[in-house]
């Protein structure tokens, strides 16, 4: 079922409230809204979002033996990427980064938010096709500003769910690992220098060695011990 909405706070926060309330919603549940006053990315930051630009929400059904931990954003950042792949003449210039941003050009293009009730999670995506909102700690780019015909939201908005559904049922089908290794094939390479920020003014500096087998990321520090982090906002360089 898709539902679209001409103006919400956050399509996130609808969908948790109709899951607290005990309202069923299966998988493949979205919410679209033409415009967002409220929405949050990571770490509480406010993502406002303005028409012309995707924004939406899903619902993903926990199977026997599933956990969302870090493993639920690769399949999705995965499904984003595809997505945007499909309207630029050069996809190489799409980036993933840890744990669930799209990079176009080295600048955020894409934002995706989880949260989790019960066995469900609701998982939100912004795409910015139209317009990139001002962030004030890190460049944020549009589709438009590389596309002389970028898609229409509804356009976009078919060709994302698609890929969410298909991303969804490899993950199901082929495992974690195989997704993991198709992540890091469109990720920042090994090496990379990453600052992560754990939302305590805490900050972790390293290179980037890969994905522990929980999806986690792993960072090789100055003495050369790897360390895993769990949950964090990365920068790069």
């Amino acid at each position: 079922m898709i539902k679209y909405v001409a103006e919400t706070g956050s399509t996130n926060a609808d969908l948790m409230a109709a899951l607290q309330a005990h309202q069923k919603l299966e998988e493949g549940h979205w919410l679209i809204a033409d415009r967002q006053t409220a929405g949050r990315g990571r770490q509480g930051r406010e993502w406002h979002g303005g028409a012309g630009n995707f924004m939406g929400s899903t619902i993903v059904t926990l199977q026997s033996g599933e956990y969302p931990g870090t493993w639920l954003n690769l399949p999705i950042s995965l499904a984003v990427r595809e997505a945007l792949a499909e309207f630029l003449p050069d996809a190489s210039e799409l980036l993933l980064k840890w744990p669930n941003d799209v990079l176009l050009r080295g600048a955020k293009v894409s934002g995706i938010l989880m949260e989790l009730f019960e066995f469900q999670v609701v998982v939100g995506i912004g795409v910015n096709l139209s317009v990139a909102p001002t962030i004030p700690d890190r460049a944020t780019i549009a589709l438009s500003d590389v596309s002389k015909e970028p898609p229409s939201r509804d356009r976009f908005a078919a060709r994302m769910i698609h890929h969410v559904e298909q991303e969804i049922a490899k993950w199901r089908q082929l495992g974690s690992e195989a997704t993991r290794a198709r992540w890091l094939g469109q990720a920042h390479p090994k090496g990379t220098e990453l600052s992560v920020h754990d939302g305590e003014g805490n900050v972790i500096e390293g290179a980037f060695e890969g994905l522990a087998p929980s999806g986690a990321l792993l960072l090789q520090m100055a003495d050369g011990s790897v360390r895993s982090v769990q949950a964090g906002d990365v920068v790069l360089g």
